[in-house]
């Protein structure tokens, strides 16, 4: 029996923010029963931990592959451990993206990621592909890094009125692609899209936020922000800029406890 915890992350209300499955493990399971796992749950992404170390092991799977860093879901893990270990003020985790850590900021949980590099201006005919794939109605600008394709519109309402056609977002080697623009009450806004990976929209995404968080803390000229992700189910948090880190700051809500049965059924 494997233990499951269903965590909404970036949200102080059920229902909102971004969903995440936690998985406690005792040993690794072979990668194709965790990627089974995560398909079975889907959720954005599932959290493994390998319980018992110090740091702790832990990976992330999408319904669809393992991914190299996942923010929502290490804020879920770390929100999880802290709730099953309240003596504790922080967990650190090690994973494919060095080591992150999770704890206890007041009524929220705090999330240390590694800053991410905006990248480079997309050429012409690459930006015109992107922005007919989002549908959009304004210009915009738009970069380019190995992980991300990054469009920053004029104001909050040309992001909310996106509608893409996710077949084209597919085009641009598998690349997410974030967009994002100054907020009506929060410093900024965004939404992020991830089709190759199984996550047409994702809710409320961290490690984008790695990205987002340095971008807009320069153009602002402002350390400390507060951002919306403006997915139907909404998320919010604020974010810091620490040199090439950054801490993200959030609550969460266990919506789900309960077990994973691995065992065949008894006859």
């Amino acid at each position: 029996m494997i233990p499951l915890f269903h965590v909404d992350a970036f949200t102080s209300e059920l229902f909102h923010g971004n969903p995440a499955a936690v998985c406690l493990l005792d040993s690794w399971l072979p990668d194709e029963m965790l990627q089974a796992i995560a398909f079975e749950n889907q959720c954005p992404e599932t959290a493994f931990i390998l319980n018992g170390e110090d740091p702790s092991p832990l990976r992330w799977f999408s319904p669809k592959t393992e991914v190299p860093l996942c923010g929502h879901a290490t804020l879920a893990a770390g929100f999880t451990q802290l709730t099953l270990a309240p003596e504790r003020s922080r967990v650190d985790f090690t994973t494919a993206s060095g080591l992150l850590s999770v704890e206890r900021a007041g009524r929220h949980y705090a999330l240390d990621l590694p800053a991410l590099p905006l990248g480079s201006p997309m050429n012409e005919p690459d930006s015109l592909l992107l922005s007919e794939a989002l549908g959009l109605k304004t210009t915009g600008l738009f970069y380019e890094n190995p992980r991300h394709r990054v469009c920053v519109l004029a104001d909050e309402s040309a992001v909310v009125g996106i509608r893409p056609d996710f077949s084209k977002l597919m085009t641009g080697n598998g690349r997410d692609v974030i967009v994002t623009a100054p907020g009506q009450t929060h410093d900024f806004v965004s939404r992020y899209f991830a089709p190759a990976l199984g996550i047409p929209e994702d809710p409320v995404t961290g490690s984008a936020h790695g990205l987002l968080i340095p971008y807009w803390s320069g153009r602002l000229g402002r350390p400390r922000l507060r951002a919306f992700q403006c997915s139907e189910r909404g998320g919010e948090l604020t974010g810091e800029v620490h040199g090439c880190r950054v801490r993200l700051e959030a609550d969460c809500r266990l919506y789900l406890r309960g077990e994973i049965a691995l065992e065949p059924p008894s006859r």
